[in-house]
C-alpha cells in the first residue's frame, strides 16, 4: 500500500492557531490620543453594568469618608507626617512608624481605589449606546472633585490638621457622594425633560429639607472641629467655640430635618403621591430617627470612638437618602432625542476640555 506523497505534504500549510486581531498603526495611535473613545468603539456595556458601575463609585466615596474617619479616631492623622510620601524619604510608611502609619498610608492606598471606581463609572458610561453626554459629566465631576479632595487632604496634613481644613475636607467629600448618587440615580432613568410627580409646594418644602440637612451637615464639620477628636495626639488645635452649646445646634437642626421629613410624609399621603416618594421619604425618616439615638447616645457618653465613627456613617446614608427623596420627586421615562452616537474618533467637547492639553 503506498504511504502519502512527500510532495504534496510539502505544499500543505501549517495549522493555524486561532485569528489574531490585526492591531493597525493607525489604532495604536487613536487608543493613545483618546482612550476613551477607542473603548466606547469597541464595547457596549449592559445597563445593568453601567448602574453597577455608578454604584461602586457611589460606595467607595462612602468607604473613603468612614475610613478617613477612623484616621481621625485613632489619632493616626499624621501618621504620615508629610505629603504626597509619607516621610522625607519614603513614599509607604515605615516599621517605625507602628500602627499610625500604616492607618494613615492605608487610608491613602484606599484613594486610588476610589480613583479606579470612579474611572470604570466614566468608562462604562462612555461606552453606553446610546451615547450619553449628561451621565458622563457626571462621572468626570466625579474625578475633579476625587482630586481636588486629594490635593486638600495633602494641606490637612502639611498644615497639621487645622480643623477648617478637615471640615472643608469633608464637606468636599461630602459633594463627591451628591453627584455619584445622582450618577447612580441617572443610570436608572432616561435622557428626556424631567417630569415632575408632585406639585411645587411639596418640591419647595422639599428643597428647605435639603437645605437644612446641608445646614446639619456643616454644623456637624464645626461639632468635630471643636471636639475632643483632634485627629492626632500632639497638641492640634480646634475651632475656639464652646463644644457643648455647638453640638446642641446640631440637635436641634437635626429635630428640624426630622420634622421636615414627617410633614413630607404626611403631605405626601395627604396628596396620594406615587409610591417612590412615600418609600424614599418614609425610609430616610427611620435613617434619622436611628441617627439621633446614635448622636444622643455618643454625647452622653463621652464620644466613644465606636460611635463616632458609626456616626459619621449614618451622616453619609442620611445625606444619600436626602438625595434620593429629592429625585424621586421627578421621572425622567426615556429619551425622545437620545444623543446622537459619537464617532469613535472623537471624544465629546466636555471629556476634551477635562482632559486638558495633551
Amino acid at each position: 500500500m503506498a504511504g502519502p506523497d512527500p510532495r504534496e505534504s510539502m505544499h500543505k500549510r501549517p495549522p493555524t492557531m486561532g485569528h489574531v486581531p490585526n492591531v493597525t498603526r493607525a489604532d495604536a495611535q487613536a487608543a493613545l490620543r483618546n482612550p476613551l473613545a477607542f473603548i466606547a468603539a469597541r464595547w457596549t456595556p449592559d445597563p445593568r453594568t453601567v448602574r453597577r458601575a455608578a454604584l461602586t463609585a457611589l460606595v467607595m466615596a462612602v468607604v473613603i469618608v468612614v475610613t478617613g474617619g477612623a484616621v481621625r479616631l485613632t489619632g493616626s492623622g499624621l501618621g504620615c507626617p508629610t505629603w504626597p510620601k509619607c516621610t522625607e524619604d519614603s513614599l509607604t510608611s515605615t516599621r517605625e512608624m507602628g500602627l499610625h502609619g500604616v492607618i494613615e498610608f492605608g487610608n491613602r492606598l484606599l484613594t486610588y481605589v476610589l480613583c479606579a471606581a470612579v474611572g470604570w463609572a466614566i468608562i462604562a458610561a462612555r461606552s453606553e449606546k446610546p451615547y450619553r453626554r449628561g451621565l458622563t459629566r457626571l462621572g468626570w465631576v466625579q474625578f475633579w472633585i476625587v482630586m481636588g479632595n486629594a490635593i486638600l487632604g495633602g494641606i490637612v496634613v502639611l498644615v497639621g490638621l487645622n480643623p477648617y481644613t478637615v471640615a472643608a475636607h469633608f464637606l468636599l467629600s461630602t459633594a463627591l457622594i451628591a453627584v455619584a448618587t445622582a450618577m447612580w440615580q441617572r443610570t436608572r432613568e432616561g435622557d428626556a425633560e424631567p417630569r415632575p410627580l408632585v406639585g411645587t409646594a411639596v418640591r419647595q418644602l422639599v428643597w428647605f429639607m435639603v437645605a437644612a440637612s446641608v445646614l446639619l451637615i456643616a454644623v456637624g464639620t464645626v461639632v468635630t472641629g471643636a471636639g475632643p477628636h483632634a485627629g492626632d495626639s500632639s497638641e492640634v488645635p480646634r475651632m475656639p467655640l464652646d463644644w457643648e452649646t455647638v453640638s446642641k445646634v446640631h440637635a436641634v437642626l437635626a429635630w428640624i430635618v426630622v420634622t421636615l421629613t414627617f410633614a413630607l410624609w404626611f403631605v405626601l399621603k395627604a396628596v396620594d403621591a406615587p409610591r417612590d416618594p412615600l418609600a424614599r421619604t418614609r425610609e430616610l425618616f427611620l435613617i434619622l430617627l436611628a441617627q439621633g439615638v446614635i448622636g444622643y447616645v455618643q454625647y452622653f457618653t463621652d464620644l466613644p470612638e465606636v460611635l463616632v465613627g458609626l456616626h459619621m456613617f449614618g451622616s453619609c446614608v442620611m445625606w444619600i437618602w436626602v438625595l434620593r427623596v429629592l429625585l424621586s420627586l421627578r421621572e425622567r421615562p426615556g429619551a425622545t432625542a437620545p444623543d446622537a452616537a459619537v464617532p469613535a474618533a472623537q471624544e465629546p467637547a466636555t471629556s476634551a476640555s477635562i482632559a486638558g492639553p495633551r
